[in-house]
C-alpha cells in the first residue's frame, strides 16, 4: 500500500501518533515500515510524486515490505520526535540532522544503522558519516547534504574600490572601512538569538579553531581565547562601519535583507537558495559565491539530512534496507535533482546543477556539521543573548562569553 500522509500542525500530537500507530508485521504477513519526511522539496506536489515512486520502487523489489511514507511539518519537529519515540509509537524511520542525533543515543531511543551504511560505506562522503557517528557507530543513512558559503554583492565591492574579493577575516576587517566610506556594512551578521549560531557566530569561531564545548564534553570552550578573538573581530568590524547598525536583531534571512537592498556587501553562511534570492534581487551579474572564509582553517557549515532508525521499530531489518535504498546513489541523485540540495556521496550528483550549485559544490570538502553533543542547540538559547549584549555594547566580548559559559556549566553539570 503507497500512502503519503501530510501531519498538519492543526493535529495534535497525541491525534498525530495515534493515527500513525506503532510499525509491525501486518495481517497479511508483511513488514510496515513507516517513515517521517520532511519539506526537503519545497514544492509539495513535487514532494508527494517523488516520495510516491520511492514507495512503489521499493515496495516492487520487496514484496514482503509495505513503506508508509509520511510528510511531516519541519515546526514543531523536535518534540514531536522526541515524543514519539518516548512513546515508542509512529515511525520506524526518521529524518534528523547531526545535531539531533546525540540526545537520542543517550536516551537509548535510536539503533546504529553501520550495516545498512556497510556495503557503500567508502561511497559516502567521510564528513557526513562522522557528523552521524557518535563513539564509533553510525546512526543514520545520509540522503543529502546542506552546505553554506559567504555570498557577495559584487557591484557594492566594485563601487568601494575593493578589487579582490575577501577571502580571511583579515581581509574583511580590512576592507570595511572601503566601504563605511560609502555607508555600505561589509558584513550582514545575524545576531537575532532566534537565529541557529551555526548560521551566525559559530562558523566564525570554528574557522578561528575554536569548539563550543571541551574535549570531555563537560564544560564550554566557547569562552577561550578563540571565542573571545571571534567575537572580538566583530566588535571591531562593528567599530568600523563592518555592521549595521541593527545587527543585534537582524536574522539570516536573504528577501528583504539589507543584502537584498544593496545596503550591505556579504552574508557568510548563505545556503545556494539564498545566492538565487539575492541574485534576483540586485541581479545575477552582481552575485559571487566565495569559499569559507579564512582564520586557522576553512570551515563551511553543511549537514547532511539522514534516516534514523528508532530503538522500538519491530521491522528494524526492512527499515534498514529502505534506508540503505533512500541513501543509494541513484536516489539520492534523484533528490538531489529535486531539492537543490547535494547528495552526501562522492559518486552521485544531480546532473542540472547550475553554475551557482557548482561554486557552493567547491566548499563541501570543508563541511562541519557542528559540534555534536546532546545540549548543543540547549548551549544556543544561552550564548546567543550573551552575543546579542556584546553587540548591543552592553558587555565586553570576554565578559559575554564568560557569562554565557557559567551557565552553560551549570546545565552540563546537572545534565551529568
Amino acid at each position: 500500500m503507497r500512502k503519503v500522509a501530510v501531519a498538519g500542525l492543526a493535529a495534535g500530537l497525541g491525534v498525530t501518533l495515534a493515527g500513525c500507530g506503532s510499525s509491525s508485521g501486518g495481517s497479511d504477513g508483511k513488514s510496515t515500515v513507516t517513515t517521517w519526511v520532511y519539506p526537503v522539496i519545497e514544492d509539495q506536489a513535487k514532494s508527494k510524486a517523488f516520495w510516491d515512486t520511492v514507495e512503489k520502487d521499493f515496495e516492487a523489489g520487496n514484496a514482503g515490505v509495505d513503506v508508509k511514507i509520511e510528510q511531516q511539518p519541519w515546526d514543531g519537529r523536535q518534540q514531536k520526535v522526541t515524543a514519539a519515540l518516548a512513546a515508542k509509537k509512529g515511525f520506524d524511520l526518521v529524518l534528523l540532522g547531526p545535531d539531533q542525533i546525540p540526545q537520542y543515543v543517550k536516551q537509548g531511543t535510536i539503533a546504529p544503522l553501520d550495516d545498512a551504511v556497510a556495503a557503500e560505506k567508502g561511497s559516502f562522503r567521510p564528513n557526513a558519516l562522522s557528523a552521524l557517528s557518535v563513539e564509533g557507530k553510525v546512526y543514520g543513512v545520509p540522503i543529502y547534504q546542506t552546505i553554506t558559503a559567504p555570498i557577495w554583492n559584487k557591484k557594492a565591492l566594485d563601487e568601494a574600490g575593493v578589487s579582490a574579493v575577501p577571502k580571511t577575516w583579515d581581509e574583511v576587517l580590512a576592507a570595511a572601512p572601503k566601504l563605511a566610506a560609502k555607508k555600505i556594512p561589509i558584513f550582514m551578521y545575524p545576531g537575532a538569538p532566534e537565529t541557529s549560531l551555526n548560521l551566525s557566530f559559530y562558523p566564525i569561531l570554528w574557522s578561528n579553531g575554536g569548539q563550543v564545548f571541551s574535549p570531555d564534553g563537560k564544560k564550554a570552550a566557547f569562552n577561550g581565547p578563540e571565542g573571545v578573538k571571534s567575537l572580538q573581530f566583530l566588535l571591531d568590524l562593528q567599530k568600523a562601519g563592518g555592521l549595521p547598525g541593527n545587527a543585534a536583531t537582524l536574522t539570516n534571512v536573504i528577501e528583504g535583507s539589507p543584502l537584498a537592498q544593496g545596503k550591505v556587501a556579504m552574508y557568510h553562511a548563505a545556503a545556494p537558495i539564498g545566492a538565487k534570492q539575492l541574485a534576483a534581487a540586485v541581479g545575477a551579474e552582481n552575485v559571487v559565491v566565495g569559499g569559507p572564509f579564512e582564520g586557522a582553517k576553512k570551515v563551511a557549515f553543511g549537514i547532511p539530512g539522514a534516516l534514523v532508525l528508532a530503538a522500538h521499530s519491530k521491522s528494524a531489518e526492512a527499515a534498514k534496507k529502505l534506508a540503505a535504498y533512500i541513501g543509494s546513489a541513484e536516489v539520492a541523485a534523484r533528490l538531489s535533482a529535486e531539492s537543490g540540495y547535494f547528495t552526501a556521496r562522492t559518486d552521485a550528483s544531480a546532473p542540472s546543477a547550475d553554475a551557482t550549485a557548482k561554486e557552493f559544490e567547491k566548499s563541501l570538502e570543508f563541511a562541519f556539521p557542528g559540534d555534536a553533543h546532546a545540549s548543543a542547540r540547549q548551549v544556543m538559547t544561552v550564548l546567543a543573548p550573551e552575543i546579542q549584549s556584546a553587540l548591543q555594547g552592553k558587555k565586553t566580548a570576554q565578559q559575554a562569553l564568560d557569562d554565557a559559559a557559567k551557565l552553560v556549566d551549570d546545565q552540563l553539570a546537572a545534565a551529568g
